[in-house]
């Protein structure tokens, strides 16, 4: 069965994804950073019947992310590697003049080193996927569009939509796919703007868009979920 490795996934988008995945009988290696949280969440995809490892640890850490790879290995191969774990560099978010510069670097780290540093260290299982080895890096409008306290945030998706650009040049015999998930109501978006009281989709809602991306196999490039789901 296929491999994929998916990174922030306890809760939120990480876990809607992989729990798509577990449906269709994919292998499964998790990562985030709360064991217990990880634990439950591994136990419930197991029951679709696929093999889920989880692997706590923090993705800037590269023995972590090295395990994260050999589990792969281990399950016979990688076919699909999703950069999901996100920091926000401030919690709630501040205007730049108060963004605290360690938080920044946090994001940084988090969001886009980490995430090549994966990468990296995936591209010899990704490269030998039998099925097209491809990779998704979660993005967001903020990386796209200014709006106010999200600089540090956005700064780092920004990166990130670059080096996933590069990456897709670099790497013609994979897809990489940088995607925008749109508005979600998350506990890093309540973390990042405590008082907004609005609601907003809860996660599974927009993961028939990266379904379609796996299903259809685009070009490598910057896609945003509302477009795919609206265009299906």
């Amino acid at each position: 069965m296929p491999v994929a490795i998916i990174t922030g996934a306890s809760k939120g988008l990480g876990r809607a994804l992989a729990a798509a995945l577990a449906g269709r009988g994919w292998d499964l290696v998790l990562d985030a950073r709360t064991r217990a949280v990880l634990d439950d969440t591994a136990r419930e995809l197991a029951g679709h019947g696929g093999r889920v490892r989880a692997v706590p640890g923090d993705v800037r850490d590269e023995g972590h992310r090295a395990e994260l790879v050999a589990r792969a290995r281990a399950l016979g191969g990688l076919d699909l590697l999703v950069n999901n774990a996100s920091a926000l560099g401030a919690e709630p978010l501040v205007r730049l003049d108060e963004l605290p510069l360690e938080g920044l670097r946090r994001a940084l780290e988090t969001n886009v080193v980490a995430a090549l540093g994966l990468v990296q260290q995936a591209l010899p299982l990704l490269r030998a996927s039998r099925a097209e080895g491809a990779v998704i890096n979660v993005s967001s409008d903020a990386g796209a569009e200014a709006y106010e306290t999200w600089g540090g945030y956005g700064a780092s998706k920004a990166a990130l939509d670059q080096l996933s650009a590069v990456l897709g040049a670099e790497e013609p015999g994979l897809r990489v796919w940088a995607v925008d998930p749109g508005d979600m109501g998350t506990d890093l978006y309540r973390a990042a703007v405590p008082d907004d009281a609005d609601p907003r989709p809860l996660p599974h809602t927009v993961v028939p868009a990266f379904l379609r991306l796996l299903d259809e196999r685009p070009v490598s490039g910057r896609y945003d979920a509302p477009s795919l789901l609206v265009a299906s």
